[in-house]
């Protein structure tokens, strides 16, 4: 098992990609004890699910949705009902990122789709570079807690949850990491003394949601048509892909073919990554069964805590410090269901503990030098890599506070999949 390790981590530091790293040394191991007839059969199972269907269908939908001009829409509503508060541009960014994650459920389609808007705004009325593209990746992690989120989806398949409750566990982080993110704003703003708009007339709000509500239901389809026995989970993400060609076809008019083969170019892309890199997580979650590693971290961790809260708090700095180095989907699928069964054992709700993850995962896409969202908002504005690390940093305070609120206080998760039950 040793010779695993190292030469995973050897292909790692010379720069191959982590998929093909984790392959090749799960051939050598495997080749190693006479099973390497079993890695075709591993590589499919882990991509065999029902659940993980669903990824590229709200992949799909939430590019389609950034394609079609419906991130205009939710940002110019967005300006109608918070541009006033003193931090203007700044709460529009927060709310417009809360309204787009009903859609996406992607932090990355929330950084590179609605950022464009924002940033260049920002820019407009006099906002900073550091802060404009720093609360633009910091509010892109509503995304994935809001429905329908994609690294939830993930977790459900891997570790036997239901999507649904899932889905409802989100809601309220989502609604509290932007309270807190607007809280933050508005001081810094008041301290910089930033413009604001002129509050909009009732005329110009109604006007505003009327245009937005068609993409605004896409949350309320979801939910409503998972809990109510019309589709299940994976069903959903196929109407929400439907319902967004609806609105780009016929609502809001702006499809078109080179649209779609943008869409779908992005979307296969990007599925195909998750899909490549959750075989190659199943094959190399065989070796460690195996070897019986999961079985050995669940003792570590009970041999020195038997306290819920104190294997959170461990949990969520072992995730700080991968995420510095290690690309936050493979963290999911690597690590996540190594903690699961110790996070049952220890009498945690598999759906609380699935939301605390993801919480802190997405502060992960935020934490140099990884930072994928950074390099996101990097590519699309111009601005440099080293002042949005820089920028990004006091925005840890309320993420971190809102983490820790959910870890101590579990009725904030789960109050809506209790209602459920």
């Amino acid at each position: 098992m040793t010779l695993f390790f190292i030469i995973w981590i050897i292909l790692l530091v010379i720069g191959m990609p982590i998929t093909f790293a984790i392959i090749c040394a799960c051939l050598i191991y495997m080749f190693q004890h006479g099973g390497i007839m079993l890695c075709a059969q591993r590589l499919v199972a882990g991509v065999d699910s029902y659940t993980l269907l669903a990824v590229p269908f709200f992949i799909f939908s939430g590019n389609l949705m950034n394609a079609t001009g419906i991130t205009d829409r939710i940002f110019t509503f967005a300006k109608t009902c918070v541009g006033h508060i003193p931090g203007g541009l700044g709460h529009v960014n927060v709310l417009a990122s809360l309204l787009f994650s009903g859609m996406s459920g992607s932090a990355h389609a929330d950084a590179g789709g609605l950022g464009q808007i924002e940033i260049q705004a920002m820019r407009e009325e006099g906002f900073d570079d550091g802060f404009s593209g720093a609360i633009t990746a910091a509010s892109s992690v509503v995304g994935p807690l809001m429905p329908p989120s994609i690294p939830l989806v993930i977790y459900g398949a891997i570790a036997s949850v239901s999507v649904g409750k899932l889905f409802l566990g989100g809601v309220f982080p989502a609604i509290l990491v932007s309270i807190s993110l607007m809280i933050y704003v508005y001081f810094y703003a008041k301290k910089r003394h930033y413009k604001t708009y002129p509050k909009s007339t009732f005329s110009e709000r109604w006007n505003a949601f009327v245009k937005a509500f068609p993409a605004l239901l896409t949350p309320i389809i979801i939910i409503g048509g998972i809990f109510s026995g019309i589709f299940t989970p994976t069903e959903a993400a196929a109407v929400t892909s439907f319902y967004a060609l609806i609105l780009g076809i016929f609502v809001y008019k702006t499809f078109s073919l080179s649209v779609m083969r943008k869409v779908l170019k992005d979307t296969l892309s990007n599925a195909a990554v998750i899909g490549f890199l959750t075989a190659a997580i199943s094959l190399m979650g065989y070796v460690l069964a195996r070897e019986q590693i999961p079985q050995k971290i669940a003792m570590f961790f009970l041999r020195y805590t038997s306290n819920p809260i104190v294997f959170l708090l461990a949990v969520d700095l072992l995730l700080v410090i991968l995420g510095c180095v290690i690309e936050t989907m493979a963290i999911q699928l690597l690590v996540i269901p190594m903690l699961v069964p110790v996070a049952i054992a220890l009498g945690i709700d598999p759906v609380h503990f699935g939301v605390v993850v993801t919480m802190n995962m997405m502060i992960g896409i935020l934490t140099p030098p990884m930072g994928v969202s950074l390099f996101v908002v990097s590519k699309i504005s111009g601005i440099p890599f080293k002042t949005l690390a820089k920028s990004i940093l006091p925005m840890f305070i309320p993420l971190t506070i809102v983490l820790l609120l959910l870890i101590f206080f579990p009725q904030i998760v789960m109050f809506l999949p209790n209602l459920m039950r």
